[in-house]
């Protein structure tokens, strides 16, 4: 397994600590397995990239785009690698987080749903 670049491991600490309100709203919805029982972690370190919520067991990666968010070709290239590596990727806006957080959490919801279930380990305990 190729080793963690430190710097992007550092730098998803910060970015824990300093989420913006966006983030932070979706991030309690989220958390402590609240939603619909899926195991959720912030900030995470995918290959050169940090996917800024991530469901381990369901491969998905929900990614919270800026106000000010302009750059479509990193979006999009990030997407690519993140689908490479058998990720699914859903995106909102801030607004849409912070003016229909229902509507948001509904598309997660039917995101899990979509997504493969995780792979019984040959106990049958499956992943924890």
């Amino acid at each position: 397994m190729p080793r963690t670049d430190e710097r992007l491991l550092a730098r998803a600490k910060a970015m824990r600590s300093e989420m913006p309100q966006p983030e932070r709203e979706l991030w309690i919805a989220l958390r402590a397995k609240r939603f619909e029982g899926a195991k959720f972690s912030r900030q995470v370190v995918i290959g050169p990239f940090i996917a800024d919520f991530l469901c381990r067991s369901r491969k998905l990666v929900i990614e919270v785009d800026g106000d000010t968010h302009v750059d479509a070709g990193r979006d999009q290239r990030r997407t690519d690698y993140l689908e490479s590596q058998g990720y699914r990727v859903v995106r909102f806006a801030n607004h849409d987080v912070m003016t229909n957080m229902e509507g948001v959490l509904f598309a997660i919801s039917e995101a899990l749903a979509n997504a493969p279930l995780p792979t019984l380990s040959p106990e049958g305990r499956g992943l924890s």
